[in-house]
């Protein structure tokens, strides 16, 4: 049996962005992506979540070519010190925000990953969490990552995922089993994946009676262009802010401990799981 951890005790306003930035221009995703925490924070917001590998653009052509060009250096201890990103940090501190958001990262021991770094309100950067679950060719590019992380914003316990991560039910399950009260996956969905893009959140958030933060890519040029529909989900999967399929949106919610509560008090699968599902099956014949 997991048990639920308790819930906050305050409500926390999350905004979840997608956006097209420009394959292999860093630096000016970076400005890009400081305009979007200028109106987060407009908006309320004490997070702000952005898509998967949004610095370098989610472009595997561009990351093949230019790794020195996409890639930050992480230090031992997962810092980023990059003056590309001096925009997105004077904005973290001007908002008072914490901002989620991709890129390519390369670490002291050479691994390159696909990661989300977290700018937080005093401007500095870490790199949060490795993408677990890579996907296709990405494996050609990337090392997966080796461990899962929560983030802490104010008393919200906040599992981090990254796209294809959200796919898999045990990754969203051990965010809620280290006490997850919600789950952030900046994501690069194509064009055509709408029906599992909006089916596996959703079902993340109800498996695990978790709020569910879905940003996403959106625009560019085929075979890789993107699909938008960025989404916060509730605890029972139901959208309460969803952007549209095309076109650069911010969306802004409340995610509500009350709620949660309710959420869990009424729908207690946390507590009800069985440690494992039993060493043998059954074999039956019709």
């Amino acid at each position: 049996m997991t048990p639920a951890a308790p819930s906050p005790a305050h409500p926390l306003t999350v905004a979840t962005v997608q956006a097209q930035p420009v394959p292999g221009d860093l630096a000016g995703n970076a400005v890009a992506a400081a305009r979007w925490t200028d109106r987060a924070a407009a908006a309320g917001a004490r997070l702000a979540v952005l898509p998967e590998l949004f610095l370098p653009a989610y472009h595997p052509p561009t990351l093949a070519a230019d790794p020195a060009g996409t890639d930050l250096a992480a230090t031992a201890d997962q810092a980023v010190d990059d003056p590309r990103l001096d925009p997105l940090r004077q904005a973290a501190r001007d908002g008072g925000t914490t901002v989620v958001l991709g890129a390519s990262v390369r670490h002291p021991d050479a691994r390159r990953t696909i990661s989300s770094l977290v700018v937080d309100p005093s401007g500095a950067v870490r790199v949060a969490y490795d993408k677990q679950q890579l996907w296709g060719g990405e494996r050609d590019l990337f090392d997966a990552g080796r461990r899962g992380a929560t983030l802490l914003v104010d008393d919200w316990r906040l599992g981090l995922g990254i796209c294809y991560d959200g796919c898999f039910p045990e990754h969203g399950r051990a965010a809620a089993a280290d006490g997850a009260h919600g789950y952030l996956c900046p994501s690069g969905y194509l064009a055509g994946s709408a029906h599992r893009r909006d089916l596996y959140y959703a079902a993340r958030a109800l498996d695990n009676t978790m709020y569910v933060v879905f940003a996403n890519a959106v625009g560019g040029a085929d075979p890789w262009r993107f699909n938008g529909g960025a989404a916060v989900y509730d605890p029972e999967g139901r959208p309460l802010a969803r952007g549209a399929d095309t076109g650069e949106d911010l969306l802004v919610a409340n995610l509500d401990p009350a709620a949660l509560a309710a959420t869990r008090a009424a729908h207690t699968m946390l507590t009800d799981r069985l440690p494992d599902q039993g060493p043998s099956r059954t074999v039956l014949r019709g």
